[in-house]
């Protein structure tokens, strides 16, 4: 049955309409991206399809293009149109924190840290360079490592934070394993990090750790 025959309040346009668009299902809102379906199968059905190939919303998003070619649905334009999605998404949430306060938006900063490193395969180290008032200056990507480990370098991290005139730094990395558990050695980096800024007089306010949907955050572990 076509989605145009279906009750109207089941019909995903429709329903985002009247319900908002945290009431559709992954499935539901992939349809409306995708907008038509494929020979016997509404969008919703190849939605339904692709979500389960490709392990979920997560793994669709972080899926190179070679990967994505041989799906039903999924060719180069459609490959596209998400990579747009995605960095809409992290631009949008950038101009948030660069207009507010980044410790009174921790859920915008979650948001880009995890759209911004969740699904690298590789680990990356970032800061997040604040000014006085707590107001997003730049995000600067570090060091980029291996899967299992990233080399970060205090003397590199100080110099990036005192060219942006820095007040305080929030760091992050991800954990490509999908863990979001600190190990010793993160630790031993964040202190270490820590007291190498505080010579200069800049705060390092926060350290997250990103692994896939999750988002450790060290301040609130209290190991800051």
């Amino acid at each position: 049955m076509a989605i145009t025959d279906w009750p109207e309040l089941e019909r995903p346009r429709e329903k985002l309409l009247q319900l908002g668009p945290a009431s559709l299902s992954d499935a539901e809102l992939l349809a409306i991206f995708l907008r038509t379906g494929a020979r016997g199968k509404s969008a919703v059905d190849l939605a339904r399809e692709l979500l389960l190939r490709c392990g979920g919303l997560g793994a669709l998003f972080a899926a190179k293009r070679a990967e994505l070619a041989g799906l039903p649905g999924l060719g180069d334009a459609k490959f596209s149109q998400l990579q747009a999605v995605l960095e809409m998404a992290r631009r949008a949430l950038a101009e948030t924190l660069r207009s507010s306060d980044a410790l009174g938006s921790p859920g915008a900063v979650r948001d880009f840290l995890r759209l911004t490193l969740a699904n690298r395969d590789r680990e990356v180290f970032l800061a997040v360079m604040l000014d006085a008032q707590n107001r997003v200056l730049a995000c600067e990507e570090l060091f980029r490592g291996t899967l299992t480990q990233t080399s970060v370098y205090p003397r590199e991290v100080v110099k990036s934070a005192l060219e942006r005139n820095a007040a305080a730094v929030i760091f992050a990395h991800n954990h490509p394993s999908g863990v979001a558990e600190p190990s010793h050695a993160d630790q031993v980096l964040t202190q270490s990090l820590k007291q190498a800024l505080a010579l200069v007089d800049i705060k390092v306010l926060d350290h997250f750790i990103i692994a896939g949907s999750s988002a450790l955050s060290f301040a609130e572990r209290g190991l800051i």
